[in-house]
């Protein structure tokens, strides 16, 4: 079959490569309109109950993740210098695109009571001008004084002060965010410097756009990167420009389609897919070393370069199909998770793998019977003293020292099950980040300052019509809610409805702070009112109004609660959240309320369980489903048995060494194992299909037929080994933790799968026959 298939692709070449082109540049155009993704909350199913909860959430109260915060740290704060410069800086970022509104010290309001009327009146605390030095002390000592923006705008302990910033929730989800976040950005650093201040900036408009930004540009660095790597191994390889050309020629083809299939499929560029385009690359490579090399060894075999090259496709063809085909499995298995994210990745990973094959298999043959044949510099690699001196070592151990071998195999693995024992799965929302990064610093300023900045909502179901600003029963149970979560460590300050009502108590008391408390069941029909934006006595809609009234929904049924706290990771969040519903429900009995957890800090915690579930899924079918490409293949279970032992015992190793180093599973690092064994059984695939193919030629001697494969195949499985590792080192240049490990980890499977591949397979295999004898 391969062997007519070859005749036919030679026949028919150019027709063939027209088509090609004509597909690639429909591609091309395609790709040109891929767009990169904002939204991170993709990793779980938008079946599952939080899910719907959160949208149903973001519906009824807007998006929760669209505060950008800015903070400072100074204990002259109020100094006229700074409190102007501060003010104005307010100012200016008010007037920027995007921004819908900002709480801040110039911008907070007081409550003053009017003693003719008995009513009270919303009233800035610092007029909105340039102010001297005796009304800003004048402004201070009335703000300082009221309880409902302590931990909210400042620490008083730490002389910490911040500035929260919302971001229109409509340009959140656009490429407008990006130059929104940066243009802030750069105005609070402006401050900063004019101001000899440290400006810290948080908040999930700020990483997200941050890390979104990073994703790019590593994206753009991997795939340069993988391209100069490429062809500098190929051209130390083959020694010749055509052949690195033409290999360069087929991986930017298949980079094309992968963009082009992203937007095809109705995706984005996320974190996950966005490193597809530099695995395409890395990934095909070796398919033009294998076809490059066996035309070499056909050419210098026949002389006949037609000839060449139909066996080139006759002997690669099977081998390069399983090879691609065991690799687009390792990852459209990730299709099978619950996860969109991961979805994602394996569908378009899976497609443009198996598509690589059939982009290889046209245009090399192609574009390599247009090129005059080989010349003997060309293929001088094939007889590598070197490299054929270590073949020899190779098969001596094989030979001689296989109990050796076994012996130091099972203690590597029982060293890696031990290790394995020590794996756990931990995970941050803001991951993958090194400790010294501005971004992982700048939400330690906040986390030790105001406790965080990750959105966490309560959301209380009264079931009745204003049951969340008539019923004082209510009422009081959300506010010992909200004193239960300031208890928390981990929980910064919370804000609902009944912070309002203490604000509006404490003005009806002449501004005392002793009576910033829930005021008593009679009080509440003259305090509530003021609390509506229609009954705004200052301003129209000032910051305080649009606050507060943000805590209920249009039908005053449920009552929002709503907490910053710290990212405490996937082990505590759980306990975190499970002392809160306790609480809940001691509180909120059902079926008379309905109380919702939500917030991106559940989003969270429930898109990790799904990825990394997911994950281990994933490597359970791979294995499945390799294996059955393997049976099929070799017809033979003692064969598949002797393919998947070199295979499994790199992924131990790796497993073992990250238990025993402290590198805990996540979806970054549980992503290393699927990806690594549908690459690294091309080695296994490779060795045993020219095993098998040289087998009658030896009159089925299964002895010589090893030690001929070794020398045969060798060669070439150490190039591309070293192309498959150099490409995965990329990624160890990484800003990301997560990224990095991905490179290291995959790349030492990598190593480990040539070893047990080149050392281990042959010394089975002998062993079998030894058995058979």
């Amino acid at each position: 079959m391969w062997h007519h298939l070859g005749k036919f692709i030679l026949k028919y070449r150019l027709p063939l490569l027209a088509i090609l082109i004509a597909v690639t540049g429909f591609m091309a155009y395609k790709a040109s309109q891929v767009q990169l993704s904002y939204d991170f909350s993709r990793a779980i199913p938008t079946n599952n109950p939080k899910y719907k909860a959160y949208q149903e959430f973001k519906a009824k109260f807007g998006e929760d993740g669209n505060l950008l915060v800015i903070g400072i740290q100074t204990d002259s704060f109020f100094t006229e210098k700074l409190f102007n410069a501060y003010a104005a800086l307010q100012r200016k970022l008010k007037k920027e695109n995007g921004v819908d509104d900002i709480i801040s010290i110039p911008s907070a309001v007081n409550l003053v009571k009017i003693v003719e009327t008995e009513k009270l009146k919303a009233d800035t605390i610092f007029p909105d001008r340039l102010l001297t030095k005796a009304e800003i002390d004048s402004g201070a000592a009335i703000f300082l004084n009221l309880p409902f923006y302590r931990n909210l705008l400042y620490n008083a302990e730490t002389h910490a002060w911040l500035m929260g910033i919302r971001i229109n929730k409509e340009l959140m989800a656009k490429k407008e965010r990006i130059s929104i976040v940066n243009n802030i950005s750069k105005i609070a650093d402006e401050f900063g410097k004019v101001n000899n201040l440290t400006v810290y900036k948080s908040g999930l408009p700020h990483i997200r756009t941050q890390l979104s930004v990073r994703i790019v540009k590593e994206m753009r660095m991997f795939i340069a990167a993988s391209i100069i790597l490429s062809a500098i191994i190929l051209l130390l390889f083959f020694r010749s420009a055509s052949a690195m050309l033409l290999s360069l020629a087929v991986v930017a083809i298949g980079v094309t389609w992968s963009f082009a299939t992203i937007h095809l499929m109705g995706y984005k560029i996320s974190i996950l897919n966005a490193l597809i385009p530099p695995l395409i690359i890395v990934i095909g490579i070796p398919n033009c070393i294998y076809f490059l090399n066996k035309f070499h060894t056909a050419y210098s075999e026949t002389g006949d370069k037609k000839k060449s090259l139909v066996m080139m496709v006759d002997r690669m063809g099977v081998v390069t199909l399983f090879c691609n085909l065991s690799a687009a499995i390792g990852f459209a298995v990730f299709a099978l998770t619950q996860s969109q994210i991961l979805k994602e990745f394996g569908i378009v990973a899976g497609i443009n793998i198996i598509a690589l094959f059939f982009i290889s298999l046209i245009f090399i043959p192609g574009i390599l019977s247009y090129l005059p044949p080989p010349k003997s510099r060309h293929t001088k690699y094939l007889e590598n003293p070197r490299l054929n001196r270590w073949l020899d070592r190779l098969e001596r151990w094989s030979l001689n020292h296989r109990k050796l071998i076994y012996a130091t195999t099972i203690v590597i693995v029982i060293a890696s099950a031990a290790g394995m024992s020590r794996l756990k799965s931990l995970g941050f929302i803001v991951d993958d980040l090194p400790k010294s990064d501005k971004i992982y610093t700048d939400l330690r300023f906040f986390e030790n300052n105001f406790k965080g900045v990750m959105p966490l909502e309560i959301v209380v179901d009264t079931k009745e019509k204003r049951g969340a600003s008539r019923n004082y029963n209510n009422l009081v149970r959300i506010d010992s809610l909200s004193e239960f979560l300031a208890s928390l460590p981990d929980i910064g300050r919370p804000l609902s409805i009944t912070d309002g009502l203490k604000f509006a108590r404490q003005a009806f008391f002449e501004g005392d702070s002793n009576n910033y408390s829930m005021p008593l069941e009679f009080d509440l029909p003259a305090l509530s009112q003021y609390l509506s934006p229609g009954r705004d006595s200052g301003r129209n809609k000032n910051s305080f109004a649009k606050l507060v009234t943000t805590f209920m929904d249009s039908t005053r049924q449920k009552a929002r609660i709503s907490v910053s706290m710290k990212d405490v990771g996937s082990k505590r969040l759980p306990k975190i959240l499970d002392s809160i519903s306790k609480r809940v429900d001691q509180l909120f009995p059902k079926p008379k309320y309905d109380v919702q957890l939500t917030g991106t800090s559940v989003t969270f915690l429930e898109g990790s369980h799904y990825i990394i579930n997911g994950l281990k899924d994933s490597i359970f079918w791979a294995f499945v489903l390799i294996a059955l490409c393997m049976l099929y293949l070799f017809r033979s279970a003692r064969v598949l048995l002797c393919s998947l032992i070199p295979n499994i015992i790199p992924l131990l190793i790796t497993a073992g060494l990250m238990g025993w180093v402290g590198i805990p599973l996540k979806p970054s690092t549980v992503l290393v194992f699927s990806v690594a064994l549908g690459i690294a059984i091309d080695v296994t695939i490779r060795f045993l299909v020219n095993y098998k193919q040289e087998l009658p030629g030896n009159n089925y001697d299964m002895k010589k037929t090893v030690i001929d494969t070794i020398h045969s195949t060798g060669i070439s499985i150490i190039y591309t080994s070293l192309v498959l590792i150099a490409g995965f080192i990329i990624f160890c240049f990484s800003g990301f933790d997560g990224t990095k490990a991905l490179g290291w980890l995959t790349s030492l499977t990598l190593v480990t799968a040539t070893l047990t591949n080149l050392v281990l397979l042959p010394a089975i295999l002998i062993s079998l026959v030894k058995m058979r004898k």
